[in-house]
């Protein structure tokens, strides 16, 4: 086979137009469970944002009194303790040139700030997901220095499982104030069934209703792989298809969806946790919603910020539970 020599061929046209796609694809995860399953609580209006929590008495098994009794017992008010968590800021700031506005490019022109403003509020829903399942504590923050707001880690002080050596978050005030420290990373050691009926069964003693348990891949794949208990495999309609995993765990004390999540924190690198939550507990608490607005041009670009500023608020931390320092094998 030949051809000849003066056969028209791509390979000596210099003027073939580009073949790129108008549209652009990315995988970059923008779930977040958390905050989906929580939602929005009251509003804030103070930097340092505070609820009150109040409990009843432990039930009384010696409660009898005499018929006629002329001088009942006084009990004691149920007082309620001031738990609170200090507003951060989140910001994205995006800047084009007035040349990149201009020009037509493919991608859906994704050069334009309008564009990459979108990006931007996605990445920022992203960070502070992260951010609210860190374990950190709350800082009231300076001049120079940024507030921080406590993560879920930080918050949960009753109910938890922790390898040995680990120590519990602490509250600046013992009962009252906001979480001072986060805790400490014991020894890593694997996830197992008992320790999640554990943790449930506590929750749901202290009054929670957990309903949802936050996993990472490693934890995911292991209650998948390993409990045998009372779980519910989902089984694809097409017969020949199964799912090999468990998305709900259906418990002594309620069903639970077992919730993967990408953005999950660790008590330390390698100590991993599964919070067991009742998410009516839990909600984010906006001093600011989102917002966004152009700023002030110079020279030859365009200028636009987004933020927002924001508490995580834990209404009662006793009725969720906590497993820190899983190793995920």
């Amino acid at each position: 086979m030949a051809v000849h020599a003066q056969t028209v061929e791509t390979y000596k046209n210099r003027v073939i137009r580009e073949d790129l796609q108008e549209q652009y694809s990315m995988i970059s995860p923008e779930e977040v469970p958390f905050q989906t399953a929580i939602g929005t609580a009251t509003s804030a209006t103070q930097t340092y944002h505070e609820w009150p929590i109040v409990e009843l008495a432990a039930p009384d098994a010696a409660n009898r009194v005499i018929e006629g009794d002329d001088t009942p017992a006084v009990d004691a008010g149920n007082m309620a303790n001031r738990v609170g968590n200090y507003t951060q800021i989140s910001d994205k700031r995006i800047k084009t040139s007035h040349t990149s506005e201009a020009v037509d490019a493919a991608a859906e022109n994704i050069q334009k700030i309008t564009k990459q403003m979108a990006l931007k509020l996605r990445e920022l829903k992203r960070d502070i997901e992260m951010m609210l399942l860190a374990n950190v504590p709350a800082i009231p923050g300076a001049s120079g220095t940024a507030r921080q707001t406590a993560g879920l880690p930080a918050w949960i002080k009753t109910n938890t499982i922790a390898g040995a050596g680990g120590a519990n978050p602490t509250l600046s005030g013992v009962t009252n104030g906001y979480p001072n420290a986060g805790a400490t990373a014991g020894t890593a050691v694997p996830l197992t069934e008992v320790m999640f009926n554990n943790a449930i069964s506590a929750a749901w003693l202290a009054g929670g209703n957990p309903t949802i348990a936050l996993v990472n891949s490693l934890n995911k794949r292991k209650i998948s792989n390993s409990f045998t208990g009372s779980s519910t495999r989902y089984k694809d309609a097409i017969d020949k298809k199964l799912v090999a995993a468990i998305d709900v765990y259906d418990s002594d004390f309620g069903q639970l969806s077992i919730v993967p999540t990408r953005f999950m924190g660790t008590i330390a690198a390698n100590n991993y946790i599964v919070p067991i939550i009742d998410p009516d507990l839990w909600g984010v608490s906006y001093l600011e919603t989102v917002k966004q607005k152009p700023l002030a041009e110079t020279g030859h670009a365009k200028d636009r910020l987004a933020w927002c500023e924001y508490a995580l608020q834990c209404d009662n931390e006793a009725g969720n539970a906590l497993i820190r320092d899983t190793n995920g094998a």
